[in-house]
């Protein structure tokens, strides 16, 4: 329903053959280049804002350029980078496009390894300058850099300390050229390490090169250089020598999956992508585990490295819930869960009244949860004809009444459309509002007016935006006589730190109404509490940090803060009743076991990080509504 600006994509092919094989086996010399294009565009819902790629050519001659970069920005991104690096061959013959020999030496982007990134901010900073690869150039191969990332590390201010203290000068302020920097400053140590070594063994000349070149050791520069890092993040790069390497956090909380045959070892964000690209079922493909990298030397060797001892895994619970793509076996099974799950609150909801109620759902995410539902209530329905069919034979009922029993269905219909996309350059508010009441339409006469309950399941619901401006209003219309909103997920309750650009806190519609409960039973004094232990704490090392901002959920019920999510999104014109009804977190990890990363459901972060952010969050919080109340 609302969309959620989430963590970014990422995808990288390492050739194991020469292009020639390529060129032979399938056609093209670019097989490679091809495979990028349909990782990158398989994970386009990660990269609303942009997008990148970077190639690493093997063996090019001196003077020859050998590490090539595209990036693009906006939604057609991924479209126009491989427009424009085609753009680079038009003036090709077919001869000359089809020799991978000539390719190899020749043009840009005929390379051997490839890395794409697909870009949401989660920082507000835009532009073509924090649009990933980001590049780190030498004249000695070596030492380039190429690194993209799906992340967000917790300490940036403490890794820039500690990286400015001893000479290094990022050239922003910002995570991506941070780490960039971190990574370049352990490989030249590395590169410096090796020449010494093979000095002091008499090697002179090319000789050195050629031997640091083949002997670079990543693992080693990852060691160093992320120790420090706190937050969630699947960091890849590939040098100028031709190392390839992703890394992934000790929490496991962003994800990455890999593939590798004697042809081709490719990694992505998301199992069903590389599944897809490279037709190879499931369990052929294989997940980075948490603190491990994948490294492939220049020679093509792949080798697995535990880089930071892992934490308890704490996989984020969104990337099964909204992000991750529904065609992964393992996600569909896990939403169709949720929805299974709902069934006991939803019966509630509508006093097990299913004959006189209508099921459907948010498109386009919340379709899977909503077959879920179905089978549930299918589940439920039968069992109530079987009992309902034994009485009946025990008293000797009529066929017809039998029949009658059978003749029983689930209603439902798809209610909901989403009809139009608000469009940005509106700027004036009111024009704005009046727009978003029409983002969705509804199927007029799908229910019996003023007879019918409706169920609408979505997948989350964060900060209620789009219900109060458009989806309760709209399916009023249609007159039932109570309209039961369904999240498939828990109440969003907590910011997150590692990747989501979810709202800042006093947006949430959840913590707006727990605020207000708070407020209409006198019971301010419980924020002036939580904002002081908050305050005294900013006086301690992160490591004591602990998330106070649960005190402020702890007097209330889930049902009692939705109650009164109700109550602030319902407007006076609304005529049906409205109750809303969430996924309980015990339920969360029943269908999700492998993914308990669930802090912005229950505010347990996984990091010190985020135990401080969410604590200064609510600090800025109160002393923002202090200085609104000034002025």
């Amino acid at each position: 329903m609302e969309i959620i600006k989430h963590e970014c994509g990422v995808a990288m092919v390492r050739l194991l053959k020469p292009l020639e094989y390529y060129r032979q086996k399938y056609g093209t010399w670019m097989y490679g280049l091809n495979k990028m294009y349909l990782m990158m565009e398989k994970q386009h819902n990660r990269g609303q804002e942009g997008a990148g790629i970077a190639c690493v050519k093997l063996d090019a001659a001196s003077g020859e350029e050998y590490m090539f970069r595209e990036r693009a920005l906006g939604t057609g991104a991924i479209t126009e980078i491989f427009q424009n690096i085609q753009g680079k061959f038009a003036d090709l013959s077919k001869d000359e496009l089809n020799d991978a020999v000539f390719a190899k030496k020749c043009l840009p982007f005929a390379g051997d390894i490839y890395m794409g990134h697909l870009r949401y901010s989660t920082t507000g900073k835009s532009g073509l300058s924090y649009v990933h690869p980001f590049l780190r150039r030498n004249n000695w191969r070596s030492r380039n850099l190429a690194v993209c990332g799906n992340f967000n590390l917790t300490n940036v201010d403490e890794v820039f300390a500690k990286i400015t203290s001893e000479g290094q000068h990022p050239r922003r302020y910002a995570d991506t050229y941070i780490i960039l920097e971190q990574l370049g400053h352990r490989l030249d140590r590395e590169v410096e390490h090796l020449y010494e070594k093979y000095v002091a063994e008499g090697m002179t000349g090319i000789d050195v090169t050629r031997a640091i070149e083949n002997s670079v050791d990543m693992s080693h520069v990852l060691r160093q250089a992320s120790k420090d890092w706190d937050g969630g993040y699947v960091m890849c790069g590939i040098t100028g020598s031709g190392e390839s390497f992703a890394v992934r956090d000790p929490w496991g909380i962003r994800s990455a999956f890999w593939y590798m045959d004697d042809e081709v070892m490719v990694l992505a964000s998301e199992r069903p992508v590389i599944q897809t690209v490279l037709n190879v079922a499931a369990d052929q493909v294989t997940e980075l585990q948490p603190g491990q990298a994948i490294l492939v030397n220049r020679s093509g060797n792949m080798r697995l490295v535990q880089i930071n001892e892992p934490k308890n895994k704490r996989a984020c619970s969104f990337e099964r819930i909204y992000f991750s793509r529904g065609s992964d076996v393992d996600i569909y099974r896990e939403r169709k869960e949720m929805g299974k799950l709902l069934i006991p609150s939803i019966l509630k909801a509508i006093d097990y009244d299913v004959e006189h109620t209508v099921f459907s759902f948010i498109p386009n995410t919340a379709e899977v949860a909503f077959y879920g539902m179905l089978e549930g209530l299918d589940n439920y329905l039968n069992q109530q004809k079987v009992e309902q069919i034994e009485k009946a034979v025990r008293s000797g009922a009529a066929h017809e009444e039998i029949s009658r029993i059978l003749s029983k269905r689930i209603r439902s219909e798809k209610v909901a459309i989403k009809d139009i996309k608000l469009r940005t350059f509106i700027a004036e508010g009111n024009s704005r509002n009046d727009l978003a009441a029409h983002v969705y339409d509804i199927t007029y006469g799908s229910l019996n007016a003023g007879v019918d309950n409706l169920v609408i399941i979505d997948d989350s619901i964060v900060r209620g935006t789009t219900l109060k401006q458009s989806i309760i209003s709209i399916l009023d219309r249609l007159k039932p006589k109570k309209i039961v909103i369904v999240s498939s997920s828990p109440q969003v309750r907590y910011p997150d730190y590692y990747g989501i650009d979810m709202a800042s806190m006093n947006q949430f519609i959840a913590f707006k109404a727990t605020i207000a409960l708070l407020k209409e039973r006198g019971m301010e004094q419980v924020i002036t509490d939580v904002y002081n232990k908050c305050k005294a704490q900013l006086l301690c090392p992160k490591e004591r940090f602990v998330n106070y901002v649960k005190e402020i959920y702890a007097p209330f019920s889930d049902e009692e803060i939705a109650a009164k999510m109700v109550e602030i999104l319902k407007s006076d014109n609304v005529n049906a009743k409205v109750q809303i009804v969430y996924q309980t977190l015990e339920g969360l990890h029943k269908a999700c076991p492998n993914h308990s990363g669930d802090w912005y459901f229950s505010g347990d972060y996984p990091t010190q990080g985020g135990m401080k952010l969410v604590n200064q969050a609510f600090i800025d919080y109160v002393e923002n509504e202090i200085k609104n109340i000034k002025e």
